[in-house]
């Protein structure tokens, strides 16, 4: 399993066989959540990269026309 450690100026490396893993570039931004003592990196990803993954997804019966605010 790949370690990191947390330099002095609290910077952490991502271990070279994560970086083949994952698609990464230098200067990505990344998204750090942390919950219950566990940190994640998300990689940030532009909006335009989501268009489509939805895509033949059921847009009827989730709720009335009522209900919506």
């Amino acid at each position: 399993m790949p370690q990191a450690t947390i330099s002095p100026k609290f910077q952490v490396v991502i271990p070279k066989e994560i970086r083949k893993e994952v698609p990464l570039v230098a200067g990505q931004v990344l998204q750090v959540i942390a919950k219950n003592g566990v940190i994640t990196l998300v990689p940030d990803r532009p909006l335009s990269t989501l268009r489509g993954f939805a895509r033949g997804l059921k847009t009827e019966g989730f709720r009335d026309k009522k209900d919506r605010v």
